[in-house]
């Protein structure tokens, strides 16, 4: 299966198939969130929408970027967040570059969004669908985020079905700059358990794919079949 890897400032038109990759930690953080029981998530184009949208809906939460701030309910961390229950909520998400890199193909008939989390079922997905060409959209440092271009790579791999050593992938990850940044405590609203929880491979059963509902960028699970140990799962 065609595909190619692209910044979020490269962008030019829509693509036909889009894969957003935040892998430290947007789209790590919104499968913690759909495991713990969350039914949609909101992308946010700013802080301001977001408080905006979780005041215009009883109930609906909202998590961002940093610190927790004032009106906010979580933060962009999967440590912090795989002990709260959202059993039935939804989530107003706005990070810094993988809600920005959705927002900015959210026109593509098909748009996933992924981190090492859901990259099998992601590719399984994929391989499924055969939807075309892929265009995998790199968030983080420009489009030059290794743990990003890392996990593009992968799921590249994994799309054609083959079995492919998940190792070297997450050693990319583990020692690019979003780790040492995480790891040495440079960002706040951080676990100390982030950088691992960012790089547990195929740890949700899911995909998670992004559509327009009443005039937002709506982010759901969507369930993915497995497949025959030795046909791409990646796991020996």
């Amino acid at each position: 299966m065609e595909h190619h890897v692209v910044g979020i400032p490269e962008l030019t038109g829509v693509p036909r198939v889009a894969v957003v990759i935040d892998v430290m930690r947007a789209f790590t953080v919104a499968a913690w969130a759909f495991s713990r029981g969350v039914e949609k998530i909101v992308l946010a184009s700013t802080e301001s929408e977001a408080l905006a949208l979780k005041e215009s809906r009883p109930g609906w939460l909202a998590l961002k970027d940093g610190a927790l701030a004032e009106g906010f309910d979580a933060v962009n961390s999967p440590g912090l967040l795989r002990s709260r229950d959202f059993t039935g909520r939804t989530l107003v998400q706005k990070t810094t570059a993988g809600t920005v890199g959705a927002l900015a193909v959210a026109d593509a008939p098909l748009v996933l969004c992924a981190s090492f989390v859901v990259a099998g079922p992601t590719a399984r997905f994929l391989r499924a669908a055969d939807p075309g060409p892929v265009t995998f959209v790199v968030t983080g440092e420009g489009g030059q985020a290794d743990e990003d271009l890392a996990c593009a790579e992968y799921i590249g791999r994994r799309m054609t079905g083959r079995d492919v050593e998940a190792a070297p992938y997450l050693h990319r990850a583990r020692t690019s700059r979003a780790a040492a940044d995480l790891a040495g405590g440079l960002r706040s609203g951080y676990h100390p358990d982030d950088v691992d929880l960012c790089l547990e491979i195929d740890r949700f059963p899911f995909a998670m794919v992004a559509r327009q509902e009443d005039s937002s960028t709506v982010l759901r699970p969507v369930a993915v079949p497995e497949v025959p140990s030795g046909d791409g799962t990646g796991r020996h």
